[in-house]
């Protein structure tokens, strides 16, 4: 298995290729930390993008969503997937409005797609899915019914291709810029979780249920 993919014909960084990185280690470690991706197609003649969570294993990313969900028929119909994911870091301000940027680290992706029809691993991938979004909550909920399964496509898309780019570190002010009496630094960003609010809903509210170990290892991790 070689360590790298790419640079494709797709996925090669033209635009401060200095930043980019085809690594595969840094490009699954973008895949793993972001929320949810971006999934494009052409449906009916026109460029459509939808955002979506992902679950990675290995090579394979798989997707979900309705079965009636334009994009993902498309996606399947022509049997490629390009995706996407961007993780926000921060601001990187200059001396200058030009050479002000975001810190980020963001990745795309080329590979063949397909339907996941087998049940059985349609089951399983939709309980990582879960364990994707939370570690460890697969296990704390209750099983999907087979009617919530034929009602969620899964989609595997094996990577051929792809490709991160990485902004970070101080700025990139030209050299006349760096004697301005102009502030110019980096300010970091990340994503916080708040206090749990309990559902308040149904016979057993979750006020009355202690909040489980799933979410008390997600704070815990802040």
């Amino acid at each position: 298995m070689s360590d790298v993919l790419g640079p494709g014909p797709k996925t090669r960084v033209r635009r401060l290729p200095t930043k980019a990185n085809y690594e595969r280690d840094v490009i699954f470690a973008v895949i793993d930390e972001a929320p949810l991706c971006h999934v494009a197609a052409l449906v009916k003649g026109s460029a459509m993008v939808i955002p979506t969570l992902h679950a990675r294993e290995g090579d394979t990313i798989y997707l979900h969503g309705s079965p009636s969900n334009a994009v993902m028929k498309a996606v399947v119909e022509r049997g490629e997937a390009c995706i996407s994911m961007t993780l926000y870091d921060g601001l990187r301000l200059a001396r200058s409005g030009f050479e002000s940027s975001i810190a980020y680290r963001s990745v795309v992706i080329f590979g063949a797609a397909s339907l996941v029809t087998d049940d059985v691993e349609k089951a399983r991938v939709l309980d990582m899915f879960v364990d994707a979004v939370l570690p460890g909550r697969a296990s704390e909920v209750r099983a999907m019914s087979d009617s919530e399964r034929r009602l969620t496509m899964v989609v595997t898309v094996t990577i051929d291709e792809a490709s991160a780019k990485l902004s970070s570190g101080p700025t990139d002010d030209p050299d006349g810029d760096l004697e301005l009496p102009v502030w110019s630094g980096t300010v970091p960003a990340r994503i916080q979780f708040g206090t749990p609010i309990p559902d308040t809903n149904g016979a057993m509210a979750s006020g009355t249920i202690p909040v489980p170990a799933s979410v008390k290892r997600l704070l815990d991790s802040q």
